[in-house]
This record gives C-alpha cells, sequence and structure tokens, in this order.
C-alpha cells in the first residue's frame, strides 16, 4: 500500500482544459485523414517492418526505382517508396503520442490509487471510532464496510461491537 501522505498527483483538469485535448487530438487526426483502423486479427496478421528487414525493404525499392522496366506494371515504385516515407515520417509521431497515452495513463493510475489508498485508509479509521463507540462512526463503517462483503480478510477493519 503506498503511503497516504504522499500525494505525487494533485491536480485538477477543467472543462476547458480536457475541451482543449480533444481539440489538439481532433487537429491530429484531421492532419492525418489518411490514418486506418486494422482488426485485431489485422495486427496480428500483416506482416511488420523490423530493424532487420528495413534495409532489405530500401534495397527492394531502390532495387524497384532502378529497374522499372523489370517489374510488372501493377508495382509502382514510387507507391513502395511514398509507402516506406510515410512509415519513417509515423515513427517519430507514434513514440510521441505513445509516451504521452503512457502518462496519461500513469496519471491516471497514480490519481487512483492516492484516492483508493486513502479511502482504505479512511475505512479503518471509522472502523477504528466504531470500535471504540465514537459517536456516529458506526454508521458511516457500516455503509463503506458493505464494498467487502464477501470478500474476505483484503480490506478487513476492526469489527463494530454488536449493537
Amino acid at each position: 500500500m503506498s503511503n497516504t501522505t504522499i500525494n505525487r498527483v494533485n491536480a485538477t483538469l477543467t472543462p476547458e482544459a480536457v475541451q482543449t485535448v480533444k481539440n489538439a487530438i481532433a487537429g491530429i487526426q484531421q492532419a492525418l485523414p489518411f490514418l486506418v483502423g486494422l482488426t485485431p486479427n489485422e495486427r496480428v496478421s500483416l506482416p511488420k517492418i523490423s530493424v532487420s528487414n528495413k534495409v532489405f525493404t530500401e534495397d527492394a525499392i531502390k532495387a524497384a526505382v532502378n529497374n522499372p522496366d523489370l517489374l510488372p506494371g501493377f508495382i509502382k515504385a514510387e507507391d513502395l517508396k511514398t509507402d516506406l516515407d510515410l512509415f519513417h515520417a509515423l515513427d517519430e509521431l507514434v513514440l510521441l503520442v505513445q509516451q504521452t497515452a503512457e502518462k496519461l495513463a500513469d496519471t491516471q493510475l497514480l490519481a487512483g490509487s492516492e484516492a483508493y489508498t486513502s479511502a482504505l485508509t479512511i475505512y479503518k479509521i471509522f472502523g477504528a471510532a466504531a470500535g471504540t463507540g465514537v459517536a456516529g462512526s458506526k454508521t458511516v463503517y457500516e455503509q463503506l464496510r458493505q464494498r467487502f462483503t464477501g470478500m474476505g480478510p483484503v480490506a478487513a477493519a476492526p469489527e463494530a461491537p454488536a449493537a
């Protein structure tokens, strides 16, 4: 359990800031209207370019550009070059977006963890208060305790005395 006295993230996100981010994402999508979505099966089954086969791909494109008369008419060397150029251009953007997505997910995870850890501490405090007979604490403790009914000793707090 993390230390509830350490609050690593303490920020608010205004509706205006959310809208600004949504607008920026929409701007990215408008700037890249050719983006496609793949099915999970396509993501798995499509051949992927890698460090080892990137050089091969570049060499094959150079060979196609330098020897167009040896290729069938349906293979356009310029289209192949365009695809590889797009791959390279998107490489940098993908990295930046993935880093941002990772930070978004990490910040969300941390904020949720801090809130939940603090909630567990509050639950235990109310359990202790109810256990010692502090007026008004039993009702709150019983309300919070309902969340853990049937879960076993996961977040067990001291039992309140029987009424």
